[in-house]
């Protein structure tokens, strides 16, 4: 993941560097980036886990198979605020990255990605149905991670999406300030690393497009100094995990799908260019 934001910053650089070299006037262009940290809160969750593989299981005698349903499991964010302070862990915390373009002084096009981080609680009692190694399974259990099921999505959930930014300006009465509302209507994929444990079994997959979001975001914008500014938000979103991975690629998956409330502070900094 940090790979995919670092050649997005590389390629982002290139293309203002290209830009400065550029000797023939033209129009300015505003480009932005901004960083900051974000909370969130899920809906319950069904989540449907699945492997038809047929392996044998020597401890039971039967094969190795399930293919079961979780119903209504709660889960909650795993913030790490406390790593901020370690610069190089900054990326740790459930942080958000954004870069967009300035169409005009009423709306932008922005790439947004949410580093948030998924963590369904341990020990807690759900109705689980469905098939376990061949044994029918129809009714309450607790989720023992050592023993039953331990999942999470913590690095991470990471909500990928692409947003028309609407502004409007209600004080901007100085050069230096200008305070604006921005609404953010959006969508885009999820793409998790999965990390979790069935039946004593423990793995941490590679990072996946599993499925899809859509959602919107609101709050306030300040702009200071021409270049500077900072937002406080709140995003609703629904995102739908078609397969997350489970227990090795091409075998095991999980599908489920929740509905997010987040708020996010982020710092930012516009780029002018010229095209």
């Amino acid at each position: 993941m940090l790979r995919t934001l670092f050649l997005i910053l590389f390629v982002s650089a290139q293309f203002f560097c290209s830009a400065q070299k550029d000797t023939i006037p033209r129009k300015k262009r505003t480009l932005y980036a901004t960083w900051g940290y974000t909370r969130a809160w899920y809906s319950k969750s069904t989540i449907h886990f699945k492997d038809l593989s047929g392996k044998y299981h020597p401890a039971t005698g039967n094969k190795n198979y399930y293919d079961f349903t979780v119903h209504n499991a709660v889960a909650h964010d795993r913030p790490d605020f406390d790593r901020i302070k370690d610069v190089i862990n900054i990326t740790i915390p459930q942080f958000v990255f954004r870069i967009g373009y300035q169409i005009n002084n009423k709306w932008d096009a922005e790439l947004n990605y949410d580093h948030a981080k998924y963590v369904v609680d341990n020990w807690q009692h759900v109705h689980v149905t469905g098939q376990i190694f061949g044994k029918e399974i129809n009714g309450d259990s607790i989720l023992n991670p050592d023993k039953f099921l331990h999942f999470e999505h913590t690095d991470g959930a990471n909500f990928w999406m692409f947003n028309a930014v609407r502004k409007w300006s209600f004080f901007n009465k100085t050069k230096n300030i200008n305070c604006q509302f921005v609404l953010k209507p959006g969508a885009g994929f999820v793409y998790p690393r999965t990390d979790v444990t069935l039946f004593g079994e423990n793995l941490n997959n590679n990072w996946h497009i599993s499925g899809w979001i859509v959602g919107v975001e609101s709050g306030l914008r300040l702009e200071f100094f021409k270049h500077g500014f900072f937002e406080f938000v709140g995003k609703g979103a629904y995102a739908n995990y078609v397969k997350a991975l489970v227990l090795g690629k091409g075998n095991g998956s999980a599908n489920h799908k929740f509905w997010v409330c987040q708020l996010t502070a982020t710092a930012g900094y516009k780029f002018s260019t010229r095209k």
